[in-house]
């Protein structure tokens, strides 16, 4: 993979649905030599495949973080469970190691993040966390 087919992912992901044509010209090639190119990385397997972000996809949250729990036993499906209910819990993951489950939480002020932290940390089951506030996110 060279810098014109690098070039063309970022195009990509800027907008996936953009023309053969835009997208030659936002990196300066001609349509043929696009269309080769995005060929290739699609039978390679560079490019896996396509998706649509909705507008739910898209969280306006002004504060975000990232909270490491370990967890009681077993009691990670339940702990897991009661996450995934709050409106502040963007995701949650299970995960090996350290840490059992990692929920990325979303806010709109750090009072709203505050108190969503409280209340993790007051769930049955929940014995230890660690959290990170999210500073600025690439893709």
């Amino acid at each position: 993979m060279d810098e014109t087919d690098s070039a063309l992912i970022r195009a990509l992901r800027k907008n996936a649905r953009a023309s053969l044509s835009d997208l030659a010209a936002s990196i300066g090639v001609t349509r043929a030599t696009a269309r080769v190119r995005l060929d290739r990385l699609i039978a390679g397997g560079e490019i896996a495949g396509f998706t649509v972000l909705t507008r739910s996809d898209i969280r306006p949250d002004a504060v975000r973080g990232l909270m490491m729990l370990e967890i009681a036993g077993r009691g990670a499906e339940k702990v897991m469970k009661r996450l995934t209910a709050m409106p502040a819990v963007i995701v949650v993951h299970s995960t090996n190691g350290t840490w059992d489950l990692i929920a990325e939480i979303g806010t709109k002020t750090l009072e709203d993040f505050d108190q969503a932290l409280f209340a993790i940390r007051r769930m049955e089951g929940v014995t230890r966390s660690e959290t990170s506030l999210l500073l600025s996110s690439r893709r």
